[in-house]
């Protein structure tokens, strides 16, 4: 070929022997050891969410306490008794000194409550004042916290059956330093109080206004009676009112999303407990449910039994007496599952 009068060069065949026969490898994957660390750290969350309820469930304390022969027909939803007990059982003398507790032997109901949760319709929490003076089975009439003294579970429950009509279908109780310990396990308890609370026998000088509560003076807050212009009716308001805080504080994200917290919330509990040996773990999540379905902006009701003298004179002392046609009617809505017209008192 010519090209302005010259020959135009050819091409040059290329010598194989310098052309590089490395192969090409394609370019290395960036490892994601965000993704994987991640994906750990949740692992890790689930397992501590189940190995905390399954290791504190080996631990609570379960009784035999469900009475024997006749008793009411079941009723629809489930209906739990709550007793705060003041037995020292377990605690240390130092334990004993810094709740001022005492050395009392025995055990006796510092609150008893009922706890409903229907199939549908709004949770309901009942009092029953323990110096409520009622029948009690091979004991005449009497207080109805002597029925724990007397026979212990069993005999409350029966006792709280015959004058309800009411079935129990479980049981659950919680001492005096299992309350303080559970408490101190979520950082304490939000409480606020209308007016200045000093009382001598329950240990407490706490000012007016909204503020953070330890186990120490939490308990002092639900056992204060005698600075309660209302007595036991007033102690037992409070006592449901820091129920329903506790049970709302420890289901929060703040107490389930911080690991240490949940451990300490989980093993807290299960030194508290008490059960009957016929409630299971999914019974223990519906009683907590329902706990925090009566705390405060829940759609729960609390209210005290309707109370019509509550200083009546008794040979076992002044007493408390119930509103028998209020109370009658109370519970024959609880026992048809008809909690939506409950008023909180």
């Amino acid at each position: 070929m010519v090209r302005y009068g010259r020959p135009m060069s050819q091409p040059q065949p290329i010598d194989q022997r310098f052309v590089s026969r490395t192969p090409v490898r394609p370019p290395k994957k960036r490892r994601n050891w965000f993704g994987r660390i991640i994906g750990l750290i949740v692992l890790l969350f689930l397992l501590v969410l189940i190995s905390v309820p399954l290791y504190a469930w080996g631990k609570i304390d379960k009784v035999d306490a469900m009475p024997a022969g006749e008793r009411p027909a079941e009723t629809p939803g489930t209906t739990y008794l709550l007793v705060g007990s003041d037995s020292r059982e377990g605690m240390t003398p130092a334990e004993r000194a810094k709740l001022h507790t005492g050395n009392a032997a025995g055990q006796r109901t510092d609150s008893i409550m009922l706890l409903h949760v229907p199939e549908s319709g709004p949770t309901a929490l009942i009092s029953l004042p323990r110096d409520s003076y009622v029948r009690i089975p091979g004991h005449g009439w009497n207080k109805i916290n002597a029925a724990f003294a007397f026979g212990g579970p069993k005999l409350l429950i029966q006792t709280v059956e015959g004058v309800t009509g009411l079935r129990v279908d479980n049981y659950v109780e919680i001492g005096f330093g299992g309350f303080a310990s559970i408490v101190d396990s979520v950082g304490g308890v939000k409480m606020c109080l209308p007016k200045a609370m000093k009382d001598k026998d329950a240990h407490i000088n706490l000012p007016a206004g909204c503020q953070q509560l330890d186990g120490e003076n939490a308990l002092g807050y639900v056992r204060a009676r005698k600075s309660d212009p209302l007595g036991d009716l007033g102690r037992v308001q409070r006592q449901r009112e820091m129920i329903g805080a506790i049970a709302e504080k420890g289901v929060s994200p703040a107490t389930i999303l911080n690991p240490v917290r949940y451990f300490k919330l989980g093993t807290a509990s299960a030194d508290a407990l008490t059960i009957d040996d016929g409630t299971g773990p999914l019974d223990l999540f519906k009683f907590a449910r329902g706990m925090k379905a009566v705390a405060g902006g829940g759609d729960g009701v609390t209210l005290t039994v309707p109370i019509s003298d509550n200083n009546l004179s008794t040979p076992h002392g002044s007493a408390v007496k119930w509103d028998n046609a209020k109370a009658k009617a109370l519970f024959q809505a609880l026992k048809e599952d008809k909690t939506s017209g409950l008023k909180a008192s």
